[in-house]
This record gives structure tokens, C-alpha cells and sequence, in this order.
């Protein structure tokens, strides 16, 4: 579908859910037609959630209009750091605002990155220069960091917290000494199109990136072109590193996730689910869980064991820009944006218990055979029974007008919802 005026028409199919088209009246105002329910609402339509799916603890809503694509857990505090309308923000985990936005010169902030002690900000801003911040206090630190040689796409920090990459619009590589705002090596360049992602390996001995020409590179700590991976079909959108740096996981433009050997490139797995753009990946710090954000509305989270995506996706009411996990693995945070953005916050230890099945588990029953008799109201049917000290509660809807017996055997039935 295409936003839709009387002077220009612009792609954003990736931006609604199927079925809606995006208009602009003459007086520039944005409204939207639903053809799922034959509806036109100057609101942008939001998917269905499905029953029983797994809500978040908390919905950050700071009445702006627009998240970045960055968000970050500030150590073991609990409290989240974003960007919203070019100013950081600070959230507790239930979702209060921390003190004031903090304080800015160099216009909207667009890309940020948290340092591994939780205690400085770095960002690049509106008028081309990269900044640092001390969080606690407020405050800008020193002076805008050398160099003015493009959009920023990218920023990380070392492990030691020693240095910081950006990835350009130019395609290079710049990095900087934190304490002093200088580069501490010639640019790194392995192409003409932009780094939209860099992250460090865990040991902070390589570093790899990956952009928009479909690329994964790992680079030395001297800036050596090591290996180059090929294997998305369009633009690498965010990388994450496995603990001991033995792999690299992939987000891309070709809605796929992929995990690779990082001493020669070799791709291991594909995991296919989203059915949009994955915009985010991030690993758990146990190193048992991946998780990813897409524009289709949706977080997944995969257990690396079984290479399986855990139960049902964590539903948003927009598209998915990033996702981070807290220090301790406990908590996931995940941002929308758009018209009307949030911030999510979800237990994390929540989710995965209600995945594997810990409380009374309700099923939905597509073939059985009975005996004896059934109590059933409202077309649907119910029972419980105890197997190996487990007690299972189902509910199915019956595709006979009457039904009667207790159930003897079930032949075919689908897991819906974990209390």
C-alpha cells in the first residue's frame, strides 16, 4: 500500500497491517482504511492481538509521537534509556519518567549507545556531531567528539568500555577514544553504502558490522578486513555476538535471522518466522535465548538449544523498532514507533515459565472420542484430568450440534494458552 495525497505517493506497505492503505486529506491530516473490517478511521489500525496472548508489565507512554530505533538497559538499575522527539529519556521499569530529558546542544539526538558501566550515554545529533553524556547527572561531558564526516547509522562500545565505533552513511568505520572525543585510527572502509549495525565481540578483539549492502564484515581490533559473510538477500539491519564470540546472529531486511560461525563465515541456521522486516536482535546473557523485533508487530524469542521460536510472539500495537534485555536476563524492553509510540516492558522469566507449560494448561481440542457424560455450555466443552501428578484443564468447541461422554482419547489438539 502507499500513503496517498494529491501531490506525491510514497511506500510504506511495511507500515500497516494487510489490508490498509494510508491517505493524507487535503489539510494534510493522516487517515487510514481498513478493507479487514470496511472501516476508515483517522486511527491507524492495530493488529488483532489473539486470545490469551502474553501481555507486557508495562506500557510507556510519554505522549510524543515518534521513538527512535535505540533503546538500552542502564546496567542492573532496572531503568531503560530512549529517544523520543531528539531527547534521551529515562524510564523506570514500571514505566516512571527519571528526572528531565537530558540536556542537549547539538540539536535532535538520533543514534545512542550506553556504556558498559551503565554510566555515559553516547549520541550522535542533528548537526552531524557525536556527544557523551554523563546519565546520572545530566549533563554533557567535555566537547563534541572529532570529526564531522556524515550521518551517523551506528554506535557501540568496546567491553572495556575503551573506545567507540560508528558506523557512517559513507560506508566507513569511525572510532574514538571516549575520554579524550578523539579517533584512535585511520576510518575502516569496506564499502560505498552505509553501516546501519557494528557491535563488538564479547572478548573486544574483533568487530563486526553489516549494512545495506547485504554484508556481514568482521574486522581485527587494527581495523584488517578478516572474513566477509554473504548470505542475507538485503540490507543487514542489527547483529548480536554468541558469549564466547564463537558466532554471530544476523537481523536483516529479508525478514530472516541467521546464525554463522564467526572464524569462516559459515552460515549454521535460518530462522524463519517474522513476516516483515527484523529490525533488532538481541542474545540473553545465559546465552539460551535470542531475541528479535520486526516491523510485523512482533518480539520473538528463540530457545538456541532447539533452534525453535518459544510459543506465540509478544504482540505491539505498531511496528517494532528495537529491543534490549536488562544485565540479568529478568526483563525485555521493546520499542514501537510511528504515530502514538511506546515503550514495552516485559518479564521475561514470565514469559518463558508461561512457555513451558507451569500452571494449568488449556488446550483446544480438534478430535476426540467419549464416554460417560460432559458438561458444556456455550458450544464449547471443558474438563480436567491428572496424568503424572500434572493437572490438564481443556476447552475445545464441539463441531457437532450435541455431544455426550466424558473424553477416552484425544487424537489431534493444539496448546492455546498456559495460566
Amino acid at each position: 500500500m502507499r500513503a496517498r495525497n494529491s501531490q506525491s505517493s510514497v511506500d510504506i506497505s511495511w507500515f500497516l497491517i494487510p489490508g490498509c492503505e494510508w491517505h493524507i486529506s487535503p489539510l494534510g491530516r493522516s487517515y487510514f482504511v481498513n478493507h479487514n473490517t470496511r472501516t476508515t478511521s483517522w486511527k491507524k489500525p492495530t493488529p488483532e492481538r489473539p486470545a490469551g496472548s502474553v501481555m507486557p508489565e508495562c506500557i510507556i507512554n510519554c505522549g510524543s509521537s515518534w521513538y527512535n530505533t535505540n533503546l538500552a538497559w542502564l546496567g542492573t538499575s532496572e531503568d531503560t534509556m530512549s529517544i523520543s522527539d531528539g531527547l534521551f529519556r529515562r524510564w523506570t521499569r514500571a514505566g516512571q519518567p527519571v528526572g528531565k530529558p537530558l540536556n542537549n546542544e547539538g540539536g535532535d539526538v538520533n543514534r545512542i549507545a550506553v556504556s558498559p558501566d551503565g554510566l555515559m550515554i553516547v549520541g550522535y545529533c542533528e548537526d552531524g556531531r557525536v556527544r557523551l553524556w554523563n546519565i546520572k547527572e545530566g549533563s554533557l561531558i567535555g566537547q563534541p567528539w572529532e570529526g564531522n564526516h556524515g550521518e551517523v547509522w551506528c554506535l557501540d562500545w568496546s567491553p572495556n568500555g575503551a573506545e567507540v565505533a560508528g558506523g557512517f552513511d559513507d560506508g566507513t568505520i569511525r572510532r574514538w577514544n571516549p575520554g579524550t572525543g578523539r579517533q584512535i585510527a585511520p576510518p575502516i572502509k569496506g564499502s560505498d553504502k552505509p553501516v546501519w549495525t557494528i557491535k563488538y565481540s564479547p572478548q573486544g578483539d574483533k568487530l563486526a558490522s553489516g549494512g545495506q549492502d547485504d554484508m556481514i564484515r568482521i574486522w581485527s581490533k587494527d581495523g584488517e578486513l578478516l572474513i566477509e559473510i554473504e548470505g542475507h538477500d538485503n540490507w543487514v539491519t542489527s547483529l548480536c555476538w554468541s558469549k564466547d564470540g564463537a558466532y554471530i546472529f544476523s537481523g536483516s531486511y529479508d525478514c530472516t535471522i541467521r546464525k554463522w560461525q564467526s572464524i569462516d563465515g559459515e552460515q549454521l541456521v535460518v530462522f524463519h518466522g517474522h513476516t516483515q522486516i527484523v529490525t533488532s536482535i538481541c542474545l540473553s546473557t545465559d546465552g539460551c535465548h535470542l531475541v528479535s523485533a520486526s516491523v510485523d508487530y512482533s518480539v520473538r524469542i528463540w530457545d538456541l538449544e532447539t533452534n525453535q521460536q518459544i510459543k506465540d510472539p509478544l504482540w505491539h500495537d505498531d511496528c517494532v523498532s528495537a529491543v534490549a534485555m536488562s544485565s540479568d536476563a529478568q526483563y525485555l524492553a521493546s520499542a514501537t514507533f510511528g504515530l502514538g509510540a511506546k515503550v514495552y516492558v516485559w518479564n521475561l522469566e514470565a514469559v518463558l515459565k508461561r512457555a513451558r507449560g507451569i500452571g494449568v494448561r488449556v488446550y483446544i481440542i480438534e478430535s476426540v472420542s467419549f464416554l460417560n457424560s460432559f458438561v458444556h455450555w456455550s458450544g464449547q466443552c471443558r474438563f480436567q484430568y491428572e496424568a503424572q501428578g500434572e493437572l490438564f484443564c481443556f476447552s475445545f468447541i464441539p463441531l457437532l450440534n450435541s455431544l455426550s461422554g466424558a473424553c477416552s482419547s484425544i487424537q489431534r489438539c493444539t496448546l492455546v494458552d498456559c495460566e
